[in-house]
């Protein structure tokens, strides 16, 4: 069993660059994430910064489409 099939669901506390990263991290490795801050406000441009990383990942071919 990997790691992450023992984890299905993942909460990060904290949108920060870590949080954000550690987020990004566990959605590609197929968990389910839910992201949360004390801060709402700060959840939205944390998830925008997510999909840019994906974005970035794709177009220099590190990551699939699909993931």
């Amino acid at each position: 069993m990997t790691p992450m099939a023992r984890y299905p669901r993942v909460v990060v506390i904290g949108a920060g660059t870590m949080g954000h990263g550690i987020a990004q991290v566990a959605g590609v490795a197929g968990c389910t994430v839910t992201l949360t801050d004390a801060r709402p406000e700060v959840v939205e441009p944390a998830l925008r910064r997510v999909r840019e990383n994906l974005a970035g990942g794709v177009a220099r071919g590190k990551l699939a489409a699909q993931e």
